[in-house]
């Protein structure tokens, strides 16, 4: 699959935008594990052309972690083409557009999925975004806004004639926010679609390295887009990338070697921050985590570490955590 002149091999599967987790450390773990593209968290395109500097910051891009992409949003024309000329100057691989985003604080003001209620002024947007930059420039939207308006097969051409080089669909609507399961069926009828020439990556319910064979194989994707399944798992991208390339499930690693991916976050996100801000930053990661799923009366171990304020205590909590899985004989599933 290429992307411009960007080229990201055969079936290749991309770390999802998401706020709050996709900061430089979490995305060269996923990159370390096999995620052939990376995308910043959200970008805001009015706090960008203000220069806020805690946006700012989100626009530092690595080698190490290439090939990225930097995601922006916003609803003023303007806005957004001044905030990709900034984005290019931070020397991304790809601008990508956010036209996905559910949540109230943005798709309540218009932006991210609030663009599903005014496609032509998305279509503006995107149109001028195209011609201000040099780089790619990506969209990554929904199926529409609600089930009366699944439009995205008919969007999909539209933002294609616009001059973007690929789309990224998240296989529900606006007011479905992440509820029930994500629907293929459409994102399948965008790729089979004749008339699309650029890449379509799939995106939505993929926790698996076996549900994200499926999705390439029943659908014909050229991409899959990796979101919340990644979240406290990194290592599933080297599940995937076996199974794809070997045909068989990735032998678990011992316990103690997802453990240590866990602290080496934790690590980075203390690094990145200070001990207070990193911890509660890390605990997203360590909720969602399935790696202590079977590990029998969890619940009070749980609790415990993920109020722990030092990092002294929360690996103290890791190191008993390894001794409770070890006593119960678990295999790491």
């Amino acid at each position: 699959m290429k992307i411009g002149d960007i080229d990201l091999g055969e079936r290749p599967v991309v770390l999802a935008p998401m706020e709050d987790v996709t900061d430089a450390p979490f995305r060269l773990m996923c990159k370390r594990f096999g995620a052939d593209l990376t995308y910043t968290e959200f970008v805001s395109s009015d706090a960008l052309v203000r220069h806020v500097q805690k946006t700012k910051e989100k626009l530092s891009v690595s080698d190490g972690e290439r090939p990225v992409a930097i995601q922006i949003y916003g609803r003023d024309v303007d806005a957004m083409v001044e905030a990709a000329r900034l984005c290019e100057e931070a020397k991304p691989d790809l601008i990508d557009l956010n036209f996905g985003c559910p949540v109230k604080k943005i798709a309540g003001r218009g932006a991210g999925a609030g663009m599903l209620r005014d496609i032509p002024q998305m279509l503006r947007i995107t149109r001028e975004v195209a011609r201000a930059v040099r780089l790619p420039v990506t969209v990554k939207t929904r199926l529409g806004w609600d089930a009366g308006s699944r439009i995205i097969v008919s969007l999909a051409e539209q933002l294609q004639d616009c001059g973007i080089a690929a789309l990224s669909i998240h296989g529900r609507t606006r007011a479905q926010m992440y509820a029930g399961e994500a629907d293929w069926t459409l994102i399948g009828e965008v790729k089979n679609n004749p008339r699309m020439r650029i890449p379509v990556i799939g995106n939505g319910d993929v926790a698996s390295a076996e549900a994200c064979l499926e999705r390439f194989e029943r659908y014909g994707v050229d991409g899959v887009m990796i979101g919340r399944g990644s979240i406290g798992r990194p290592w599933l991208f080297s599940e995937i990338r076996h199974l794809l390339r070997c045909g068989s499930p990735c032998p678990p690693q011992p316990f103690a070697f997802y453990l240590d991916v866990l602290r080496q976050q934790t690590r980075q996100s203390v690094e990145r921050l200070d001990e207070r801000r990193g911890i509660l930053h890390i605990r997203r990661h360590l909720a969602a985590t399935p790696l202590f799923k079977g590990i029998a009366d969890f619940r009070p171990t749980r609790v415990e570490m993920l109020r722990a304020e030092t990092l002294g205590q929360l690996f103290a909590v890791f190191d008993r955590i390894e001794n409770l899985f070890l006593a119960d004989g678990l295999r790491v599933r």
